[in-house]
């Protein structure tokens, strides 16, 4: 199973890489940098940073939205971070979050989204693309090229990413009903464009929040910023998954009614929460029941610390979660 974890821009760019290289040696697979341009830190920089103080991980940015960012400026920046560490780069987009509502932009639509990823897959395959009616050419490219993975939490973005992405990183839990749902959304977009959706790469997005009972149950108790329950970030779309493992909540719920039992349930449908020990198992369970085959680690945050470098995580994770894994 490979294993990575999301590490925000929270520190200066050398610190960071060095904060990588210490996720290499606790034995995780890969990082995902946000690509955050209000931080004043560019997110492929970052990653540039981090090539250079690492071997084996794989880097991406979780994620790039299709709105700030033209498909030829995004092509040319992974293809550059793919001869700095080659085999090791992965672009993931989506329609945007924080970087697009900081611009004062409006999410992008999923017929944008799709046209951009054909536009970056011919880009970084062939070396040419048409877009918005353009010939757009991509000079030097590694042998190879660059895999396009798109980060999808709702049915349709699903569907879309099975119908024109090499990948999918999504965001559904892990109970077995939720995820096989999720999956058959990915099999429809596929079968729409007449492609095998086994030759997509499959990385599922795990919420990570170590602590006791108490500390855990607190995440969907809580709030991530004012007006917006934790449970809805970074997508209402955990609502919609959640049903298939038997839990409905309705979009306005009130976080300080969700009971200690039902936190505990949500915890269990929803990702990696308690002690490491407790987070090693239920990733076992979910590698040998689902087929979890690479998990981006998603550290459980607020508004108030989301740029906060995940020290106990990676910690966590290099003494008990990897060697249980490889054990």
């Amino acid at each position: 199973m490979q294993v990575s974890i999301r590490v925000p821009l929270g520190r200066p760019l050398p610190e960071l890489a060095d904060f990588a290289a210490r996720c290499e040696l606790a034995g995780l697979s890969g990082v995902g940098v946000p690509d955050h341009h209000h931080t004043g830190r560019d997110a492929y920089l970052t990653l540039a940073a981090m090539a250079q103080r690492t071997d084996r991980l794989s880097l991406f940015p979780a994620t790039s939205n299709v709105v700030t960012r033209h498909p030829l400026v995004l092509a040319s920046m992974i293809n550059s971070l793919e001869e700095l560490a080659p085999g090791r780069a992965i672009l993931t987009v989506a329609p945007g979050f924080l970087s697009v509502e900081k611009a004062g932009q409006p999410q992008a639509r999923r017929q944008r989204l799709a046209e951009v990823v054909l536009a970056l897959r011919g880009l970084l395959g062939e070396g040419r693309a048409t877009f918005e009616g353009h010939e757009l050419t991509l000079d030097n490219r590694p042998e190879g090229g660059s895999h396009v993975v798109v980060l999808a939490s709702g049915p349709k973005l699903l569907e879309v990413a099975g119908e024109v992405a090499d990948g999918v990183m999504m965001l559904v839990g892990l109970d077995p009903r939720s995820v096989e749902a999720a999956r058959q959304h990915v099999r429809r977009g596929a079968e729409r464009a007449g492609r095998d959706v086994a030759s997509l790469d499959e990385i599922f997005i795990v919420p990570f929040g170590l602590g006791d009972e108490r500390a855990t149950r607190a995440w969907p108790q809580g709030w991530f910023r004012e007006g917006h329950q934790w449970l809805r970030y970074p997508s209402a779309s955990n609502l919609h998954w959640l049903r298939y493992a038997g839990i409905d909540l309705p979009a306005d719920y009130d976080p300080a009614a969700v009971s200690d039992d039902l936190a505990a349930r949500i915890c269990d449908a929803f990702g990696l929460f308690g002690t490491p020990d407790q987070c090693a198992e239920r990733l076992l369970r979910a590698r040998d029941g689902i087929g979890l085959r690479h998990v981006f680690l998603f550290p459980t945050h607020t508004w108030a610390n989301h740029y906060e470098l995940p020290h106990g995580a990676v910690q966590a994770y290099g003494d008990v979660i990897g060697p249980a894994l490889h054990h």
